[in-house]
């Protein structure tokens, strides 16, 4: 999620992020109209979007088989947008590859957060998978030869601070604490791997949105149905109607609403505003397993929290400001 804000060669810009408006048709606001509601838009997929690790912590199927469930809900989706649309994916072999790539890195990206759910709980693994922000800056530094700023470079320093503030009460007690942090820091690695081959695969020639999101769903289907059945084979298929209809709004409102939202609202904000509101994610995700799911988080997680999220929103800052 936070790697859709951030304006770097590696990602999804600004340009192309406004390109999911296309599809939408002619009563579609005007451009004031949608920088009024932005925010308010930005926020509310955010939100929506970390309320899907609830989801993920009461339904009783394993972590690839819930993220398999929840691309094929949206590949369903993305596919009945398209035909509604008229848009199709462009004849170019090597951009249905990228996109395909893409979807795999998401798959596994989805897999491991929910590995990350089920041992630290949906708030600590949320924030661990914003993380992905620095991973995307090492991904520049190694692949495309970029140098890190002073600020990026500070905000890493201060992520690793927070990320030790937060470990180090939750390895005295959860004996699942290694895994879930490993998991979690790994998931925001897919994750931007996944937006570094869309952004390849647009690189290639223009996709429209749905079909590119179709191709990436597909993919991290066919990804994740190998170690769906070796991983999950004992709970990988829903047991009753409720964890049905539960998985359907995973897919429907997290996946394809709550993303929509968000990718939406971006690239009509100011990218230190986007980049903000964004931590509402993350914010929302830790509250509520605070509040709700009776998580125990001590003083000094709470405060390697707001460090962690602080130094998301710098690092996520464009070189000279924003």
């Amino acid at each position: 999620m936070t790697a859709i804000r951030h304006e770097n060669r590696l990602i999804i810009n600004n340009k192309y992020d406004g390109r999911f408006t296309e599809g939408f048709g002619k009563g579609a606001m005007n451009t004031e109209q949608q920088k009024k509601y932005a925010p308010m838009g930005l926020v509310v997929g955010c939100v929506v979007f970390g309320l899907g690790s609830v989801i993920v912590a009461h339904v009783p199927v394993g972590a690839y088989a819930i993220a398999f469930w929840r691309l094929t809900v949206a590949a369903v989706i993305f596919v009945v947008l398209s035909r509604w649309s008229g848009q199709r994916f462009p004849a170019n072999r090597r951009a249905q590859r990228f996109a395909l790539l893409a979807g795999a890195m998401l798959g596994a990206d989805l897999s491991l957060w929910h590995e990350s759910i089920y041992a630290v709980g949906p708030g600590i693994s949320t924030l661990l998978n914003s993380l992905q922000i620095f991973w995307l800056s090492m991904i520049g530094v190694l692949w495309f030869k970029e140098r890190l700023s002073l600020l990026q470079t500070g905000s890493l320093l201060l992520a690793v601070a927070g990320v030790v503030l937060i470990g180090s009460p939750e390895f005295r007690h959860n004996g699942n604490a290694l895994w879930g942090f490993v998991s979690g820091v790994v998931s925001g690695l897919m994750l931007s791997l996944s937006m570094v081959f869309v952004r390849k695969a647009h690189q290639e020639v223009h996709v429209p949105i749905f079909p590119m999101m179709f191709h990436v769903s597909l993919g991290g289907m066919a990804a994740l149905v190998l170690p769906m059945l070796l991983f999950n084979g004992h709970n990988w298929l829903p047991q009753t109607w409720s964890d049905v209809g539960w998985i359907v709004v995973y897919g429907a409102v997290m996946q394809c609403f709550a993303w929509g939202m968000i990718a939406f609202s971006i690239p009509l904000l100011p990218l230190g505003l986007a980049g903000l509101l964004l931590l509402s994610e993350p914010v929302a995700a830790l509250v509520i397993d605070f509040l709700f799911l009776d998580k125990a988080i001590s003083g000094i997680q709470w405060l390697g929290a707001v460090l962690t999220m602080v130094a998301i929103y710098l690092g996520s800052l464009k070189k000279g400001g924003s």
